[in-house]
């Protein structure tokens, strides 16, 4: 097995692989829609033949992204679709791609392909693949996807930078999060001079809302409370709340941000309903502080200032457990500089 970061070992599989099957996570955003995109297209300049698969559709304000409208439901996938390679893009563990009524989307897909590899940047990432490239460092997956390119001798050009702008914004919260670097903004200048249109694309990601949405939101927000002196925000939906906003999961994605706008605030939950029975919980940290400890002691996991996990209970308890664990947390973090989780 292939560990840590090794974008060259990837890069030699994908040179290899005549027919390359890329998957997205469940929930899709914009690092890992926009990475293999991009990835996308520069494999087909190679002559490469790629299907993008995502269990789950691609949000709105992605879809005029280069190639978008061809990402696949796995449902779609023929009987005799075979691929020598299947890539995993920005997934952080194999239950992460999703799953069907019947099974894991990743079992599902890689039962059509030679081998597994996989780019990523979640430190949380068990190597689950035969060639892993995870570089918990990296502050989007789109950057490993740039690097990726240019082994593989691919130029950038409007379209490609289009798509990995989308994947390290999204992923930076438009340049704004802790996880900002110079490395990322020498990235954004290579893409600026590959021809993106920077004022478009960002109108698109960070302005322009879905009524949906915004109706949502604002449901959201009439839920926001505070603990721990106000250290600590909460948000909620229900199914309930989803459906008078004529809203989807895709409208929820970026609602848990809302809950570190207020100043003081350092840490943020918000849990919400899904159809399947679970409470999909979202933690947001400021640093120092961080959240991906009390995300992994749920099942979850993701980055320090960034984490996820579902937990199968009613949103109130869901709420009362996540949120007492954040305040444990905090009160541990400040005892030692808010240096681990």
């Amino acid at each position: 097995m292939t560990s840590g970061r090794n974008l060259e070992a990837v890069a030699e599989a994908l040179r290899a692989a005549g027919s390359i099957c890329l998957v997205s996570h469940e929930f899709p955003d914009g690092d890992t829609i926009g990475s293999a995109l991009a990835l996308r297209l520069g494999l087909e300049r190679l002559g490469k033949r790629v299907e993008h698969f995502c269990v789950h559709k691609v949000p709105d304000n992605l879809m005029d992204l280069p190639g978008a409208g061809k990402v696949r439901p796995v449902e779609s996938l023929g009987g005799d679709e075979r691929f020598d390679l299947l890539l995993a893009v920005d997934i952080a563990e194999a239950k992460r791609a999703g799953h069907t009524a019947d099974a894991e989307v990743f079992d599902i897909l890689r039962a059509r392909c030679g081998w597994t590899a996989q780019v990523d940047h979640h430190g949380t990432n068990p190597l689950f693949c035969e060639v892993n490239s995870v570089d918990g460092g990296a502050a989007a997956a789109g950057l490993l996807a740039r690097e990726l390119l240019g082994l593989l001798g691919v130029a950038l050009d409007r379209d490609l930078a289009a798509c990995l702008y989308t994947a390290i914004a999204t992923d930076t919260g438009n340049f704004s999060h802790g996880n900002t670097s110079a490395e990322v903004f020498r990235a954004a200048a290579a893409l600026m001079d590959a021809g993106l249109a920077l004022t478009e694309w960002n109108r698109r990601l960070f302005v322009l809302r879905e009524k949906p949405r915004q109706l949502l939101t604002a449901r959201a927000m009439a839920s926001l409370r505070y603990l721990c002196g106000d250290r600590v925000s909460v948000m909620t939906l229900t199914l309930e709340d989803f459906e008078a906003s004529g809203a989807t999961a895709e409208h929820a994605d970026d609602i848990v941000n809302i809950g570190l706008q207020t100043e003081g605030t350092v840490m943020a939950l918000f849990a919400r309903e899904e159809e399947t029975g679970g409470i999909k919980c979202s933690l947001r940290a400021l640093a120092p502080y961080r959240v991906d400890g009390i995300a992994r002691a749920f099942g979850g996991g993701g980055h320090a200032q960034a984490s996820g996990c579902t937990l199968t209970c009613g949103l109130q308890e869901a709420v009362a457990r996540v949120s007492a664990a954040m305040a444990e947390a905090l009160e541990t973090q400040n005892g030692q500089g808010a240096g681990m989780a």
